[in-house]
């Protein structure tokens, strides 16, 4: 029984929605469909990613939209260039039979010339980001003054990547008289005020908590500290096989670090960040969708607009600054009924937002151990076998002749050799590692495994105190400030993530000499704390208030002819 037929839309919309296997309508679905069918009135709809949004505004929208006016009547603006598509090719797909009826996406990271051209075809409804739609008003190639409906999908996103502004312009460019809908998974203060200044005594729709938690998602973290958190991320996920994952990194660089240190050892995964071009973030996509792919590593403004359904495990590589990200980035699982884990890795440090995210949220996250290699190989036993009950499907054809005779093993022999085969490479790898779950970590991970490592870390420490003994030779030399200040604490400080490392020639005395340079403007000397200098980028601490100098500084900097970049990574 199809539930739709009761929302009185028309034939052809439902012939359309019924092919993409729509029978029953979300709880957003329910209350947003009749509301905007019927009421001309503003409306903030409150609901989480992946409750089925755009079928709620697209639906009644197409259903009384004009087909024989080749004016734009809707326009939809979302934060990325991944939702953007994503909107589109719904809209698209629910107007199947519409044949009058046509949509364009207008988003940066793509020509302008293309979508200019593509605007000529008069299409009634226009989906865009914020950036690309101003750029197109100002080339007059997009005129919103008689449009009917104005859809802020992800308001709450758009506003948290800076796009006030640019969102204030465009209302600007519509009538008054038309219907402003606005979507959002959460309520914070800028939301509110878009709406208070810009939607007329709006009706309100919540679905559920505006934060509402899946109740069949598992959360759980980790304890482990930096330098052991790669290995520590390796164990999980082969604790974990046959996972289908999103793994949610702080910056660009630390996802693509994680993404080439997963591809290094053979995972099936990529990396979605704003570096990339659009057509390598669409193969990227395309990839994951396809399940080429199993492990997407990305940023959360990256993710935005990827849509779905299937994913076993969401792991927060980083912990967002903000609870509702937490909530938002876990509850990518668990959907269409499914079961889902949620597992975070933190750094000893992190347990104050760590507790921060369980009080604000109530979820009850679990502490667990680091998998040990024992236990990372009966799961993967486990594996093979879930596989062999649930893919039946045959790839590939062969001879039954060329089995050999194996009467002279009993069921349990064959079974057992084949395994010994599948995760032999596996065992041998964790056959000598010491225990992740065995290590204690301070806030420096200075904790170092085996008698031979320890003797490492005793030099580690050694080169350390010489290296802060240079540092203040090196400031003493550039004739700044002799008498030092007592050191500042890590909360006084700001973490930079750096891109270059170890590769590049780079020494710590060289990392010093390089931000000497980028504050030479600055009226003191910054206080510089800890630097990690790692294969192939660094870490380091700067005073707070010098935050922007550094980032301005290094923008006019090259080390032995490469440029630097740098990103705030706490």
């Amino acid at each position: 029984m199809n539930l739709f037929t009761e929302t009185n839309l028309s034939p052809e919309i439902l012939q359309a929605i019924g092919e993409l296997g729509f029978t029953s309508p979300t709880e957003i679905q329910k209350q947003t469909i009749p509301f905007i069918s019927t009421d001309t009135r503003d409306l903030i709809a409150l609901a989480q990613t992946g409750t089925g949004k755009t079928a709620a505004f697209s639906l009644p929208i197409l259903d009384m939209i004009d087909d024989g006016s080749r004016k734009i009547q809707l326009l939809v603006l979302c934060p990325t260039r991944e939702l953007c598509l994503q909107i589109t090719k719904d809209i698209k797909n629910y107007s199947k039979y519409m044949k009058n009826i046509k949509t364009t996406a207008v988003y940066g990271g793509s020509s302008i010339t293309e979508q200019i051209r593509s605007l000529r075809e008069k299409p009634q409804i226009i989906v865009g980001t914020p950036g690309r739609v101003i750029d197109l008003i100002n080339r007059k190639a997009l005129d919103f003054s008689e449009i009917n409906w104005l859809v802020l999908d992800e308001a709450d996103e758009m506003l948290s990547m800076g796009f006030k502004d640019d969102l204030e312009t465009i209302l600007r460019e519509t009538p008054e008289t038309k219907q402003t809908l606005l979507f959002s998974a959460t309520m914070n203060k800028e939301v509110e005020r878009i709406s208070k200044n810009y939607l007329t005594t709006p009706h309100r729709i919540s679905v559920g908590s505006i934060n509402e938690v899946k109740k069949n998602i598992k959360h759980e973290f980790y304890v482990v500290g930096y330098r052991h958190k790669k290995e520590a991320l390796k164990r999980l996920i082969d604790a974990n096989p046959n996972q289908y994952s999103i793994i949610f990194c702080r910056t660009r660089m630390e996802t693509q670090e994680v993404a080439d240190f997963l591809m290094q050892n053979g995972y099936g995964a990529d990396a979605l960040h704003g570096d990339l071009s659009q057509a390598q973030r669409d193969t990227v996509m395309k990839k994951f969708r396809l399940k080429n792919i199993e492990i997407l590593v990305a940023t959360d403004v990256a993710a935005r607009g990827l849509d779905v359904n299937s994913l076993t495990h969401v792991i927060h590589y980083s912990l967002p600054d903000d609870p509702e990200v937490f909530v938002h980035r876990s509850g990518r699982t668990g959907r269409a009924g499914k079961d889902g884990i949620s597992m975070s890795l933190i750094k000893p440090e992190e347990s104050r937002k760590l507790k921060q995210i369980r009080s604000s949220t109530k979820i009850d996250i679990v502490e667990k151990k680091i998998p040990t290699g024992e236990a990372i190989i009966k799961a993967q036993v486990g594996g093979v076998f879930e596989k062999l009950f649930t893919e039946h499907e045959e790839f590939f054809t062969f001879d039954d002749a060329l089995i050999p005779d194996l009467s002279e093993f009993s069921k349990e022999e064959l079974v057992h050799k084949l395994l010994q085969l599948q995760l032999r490479d596996l065992a041998m790898f964790y056959k000598d590692k010491n225990d992740l779950a065995d290590q204690k970590f301070n806030s420096d991970d200075r904790g170092e495994r085996g008698g031979r490592d320890r003797d490492r870390g005793r030099d580690r420490d050694r080169g350390r105190d010489r290296d802060r003994g240079e540092r203040r030779d090196s400031f003493r030399e550039g004739g700044r400030d002799r008498d030092r200040k007592p050191r500042k604490s890590n909360g006084e400080m700001t973490r930079f993530f750096f891109n270059l490392g170890k590769r590049d020639h780079l020494k710590k005395i060289d990392m010093l000499d390089i931000l000497n340079k980028a504050t030479s403007k600055s009226k003191k000397r910054p206080d510089i704390g800890d630097i990690e200098i790692m294969e192939k980028f660094s870490f380091f601490e700067v005073e707070k208030s010098f935050k922007e100098d550094v980032l301005r500084g290094l923008q006019s900097l090259k080390f032995k002819g490469k440029e630097m970049r740098a990103e705030v990574a706490n």
